[in-house]
This record gives structure tokens, sequence and C-alpha cells, in this order.
């Protein structure tokens, strides 16, 4: 007789993200779960289970070919959520042919040349927002260099590239936050997400239409109506919407999450001043340790799938489980949930690997290379303005970040 497994119920306000993946990492390699809503999922608990599904050409992400309850998402309002991660059609949620086609339109657009004549833009953006906070933190008055640097730059920097007007950026922001927001189940939140993708997303498109200017979206639309068959309207919709949010909101959460560590271990900032640690590696163990994207929803199994003997069925859904792989002790040692730089641990699988390896990752890299040695030079004596408990997680358990980040400028 077969017994269904007992799932686990994930956390939808990832309240403390290491701490749950070290008690499903205790379960086992690879362990059923329930997401938000009730959604039932396989999550593996360690980085080789992770690496070894991710590589695994039997594993996609195009649920409309490969989950089987699929045709339920629209009879269950409370599983509508995660339609704003797997019902769009993007290089994110594509699989084959389909996805190869959709990636290789936006990729060039993000090299490491292309990358590099960025790098002034970005020093000088930095450079405006720490004129700015200097003056707001005059005489010892706290700053949230959340809101005050760590999300404006790669919001202007990711809007500049895509064209997207003055008038557009606070829906485009209040649009990602929705997304990632998974601690709302209901039918109104979800429709609310619908809603703002059907609106705020063509508006940008009928504006770049109307006002074709040098930036990317003005390619893509360029693309769709002179190449049809390599671009439809609805994918063009929904690539802006993958590249504009992931451009930044990942990177928000990068410099900030680089920043708390560091100065919750002012001997490692140290040794970044002093040129024994670099800014690559505080950047790589960040990635490693508090990755931006704690697990991203979600891939399916194109047939059974066994890993470290657990059998995934045809048709299940499995959760990219970027945080459980940074912390499991199995392959970075006993102190893998510690934050050391020194670790040089760059083996991490926070940007993917494979055929969806994050085609942002040379542009996030520098974004946060730039901002961190700006902020420090600017401000050596920056301290942190809050404690542990002081620290509140974004409300999901997709993203990896703080809400705010209080800090004082001098001690």
């Amino acid at each position: 007789m077969t017994t269904t497994p007992t799932r686990v119920p994930i956390d939808p306000f990832g309240s403390d993200i290491v701490a749950e993946s070290a008690r499903l990492r205790a379960l086992g390699p690879v362990v059923p779960v329930d997401l938000p809503g009730g959604i039932p999922a396989w999550a593996p608990t360690g980085y080789d289970a992770l690496r070894t599904l991710i590589l695994d050409p039997q594993v996609s992400k195009d649920p409309r070919k490969h989950w089987r309850l699929w045709p339920q998402v629209g009879e269950r309002p409370e599983w509508a959520w995660v339609l704003g991660w797997i019902g769009v059609v993007n290089m994110l949620s594509t699989y084959g042919s389909d996805h190869t086609r959709l990636r290789r339109l936006v990729a060039p657009s993000f090299t490491a040349r292309r990358t590099e004549a960025l790098r002034g833009r970005v020093e000088a953006v930095a450079a405006e927002l720490l004129d700015a906070m200097e003056k707001a933190g005059a005489d010892g008055a706290v700053v949230d260099l959340k809101e005050a640097f760590a999300h404006p730059l790669p919001m202007q920097i990711i809007c500049e590239l895509f064209g997207v007007p003055d008038h557009l950026r606070q829906s485009v922001g209040e649009l990602v936050a929705a997304i990632m927001d998974t601690t709302d189940q209901s039918a109104e939140h979800a429709a609310f997400v619908q809603q703002q993708i059907g609106t705020v997303i063509p508006a940008q498109i009928a504006y770049r239409a109307e006002h074709p200017g040098d930036d990317l979206t003005t390619e893509l639309i360029r693309v769709r109506d002179e190449e049809g068959d390599r671009l439809s309207s609805e994918e063009l919709l929904f690539t802006l919407l993958l590249v504009i949010g992931a451009g930044f909101e990942t990177t928000v959460n990068l410099i900030a999450n680089a920043v708390v560590e560091l100065l919750n271990h002012p001997d490692q900032l140290a040794a970044v001043r002093s040129g024994e640690l670099d800014w690559d590696q505080v950047i790589d163990e960040v990635l490693r340790a508090r990755p931006s994207i704690a697990s991203l929803p979600l891939r399916f199994a194109v047939s059974d799938i066994t890993v470290d003997g657990v059998t995934i069925p045809a048709g299940d859904a499995i959760l990219t489980t970027f945080g459980a792989a940074g912390s499991d002790p199995a392959h970075y040692g006993e102190s893998a949930e510690a934050f050391d730089a020194a670790r040089a641990a760059d083996d991490h699988l926070s940007f993917g690997i494979g055929v969806h390896r994050c085609i942002g990752a040379p542009l996030a890299r520098m974004e946060a290379r730039t901002a961190l040695s700006a902020l420090f030079d600017r401000f050596p004596a920056l301290t942190p303005a809050f404690t542990a408990d002081d620290l509140k997680q974004v409300p999901s358990f997709i993203a990896y970040g703080w809400q705010t980040v209080p800090v004082r400028l001098a001690g």
C-alpha cells in the first residue's frame, strides 16, 4: 500500500529562512512541502540535490506543459498568487526551444561588455544618492539605507536601461513588491496583481511605442513588430515584467544584505577596507549565505526523477531552494550558516546554473561592487541603528531581505 508523504508547510512570511532550511534538511534530501495556499511541491534541502535537479533536462519550468495540477490553478483561488511567477510566458517559465528563443532576445543586452559600459552611470547615480544620504543623516539622524540607497540605485539603472519613464516607476516598484509578497493568498490580492500586470507593463509598452528611444523596451517592440515569429505581444509583456522586476529587486536585497552583514561583522568590513578581502568575496558570500532569492517557484518533473533515493513523480512541482543550498553544512561545512567572506565560496547556486543561469548576474555584481565600495568610502564610520531583533524580513518566502535597514552615517 502506498502512503502519501506528510507535507511540511512553508512559512509564507519567510520569518527565519535559515532555520526553516535546517528543519527541512533534517527530514531528508528532498522533502514534500506545501507552499502558501496549500500548493504541493518538493523541496531539495541541500546543495547537491538542488544542483542535480537544476541541471536535469527532465526538469522543466513550463507549467502549461509539465505540471499536472496546472488545470486546477484557475479553480483554486488560494493558489492564484503563484500566477505572477508561473502564469506568465517568458524565459523564466518556458522550456526547450521556447526558452532558448526568448533568452536569445534579451541576453545580448546583459553581456559583460555592455555591463561595463554602464559602470560610469552607476557610479554617478551612487554619488547622487550618497549626497542625499549625507544631508538626511546630518547630526546623527537615522537613515533607512534600503530606502535611500539600496533600492533607488538599481531601480534607477534598470529603468534607464529599459526606458521606463518617471511617471511609471513608482507603479513598477509597487507591482514587483506585490508579486513578491507571498503572505496574502486571497483572491483579491491575486486579482490586484493580475490587474496591475495588465495595466502597468502595457503602459510602459505604449509609452515607448509612442516615444521610441535608445532603450531595450524600444528594441523589443521593434522585434515584436518586425519579427513577430520571434516575440509575440504576450511574450513582450511578460519578458519586460521579468527583466525589469528581476533587474532591480534582487540587487536591492544583495546590496542591503551585504551592508547588514558587514555592519554585524566589523572585523570582516575592516578586512575589506584594508585589502585583505575584496568586494567580490563579500558579494559571493552574501549570495551564498543570504541570497536575494531564497526559493523560486516553480520547476516541474517531466518524467519520474530520483534524487538521493527520493522519487519525484512526473508532473509534480519542485521548489528551487537557493537558501537551503547555500546553508548546507554537507557542502559548506559546519559553519555553513555563518557569514564569512573569507570562505571564498564562489560555487554558490544563487544566480542559477545551466540554461537558466541569470543573465543579469554581471550587472548585479557590478552594481553591488560599485555601491558597496562607494558607500563605505563615503561613510567609513557607518554604524547600525538596529539590533538583530529590529530587522524584519520582507513578507515573502521567495525574497530574502529586510524591510528597512536603519543606519547612522557616523558612530
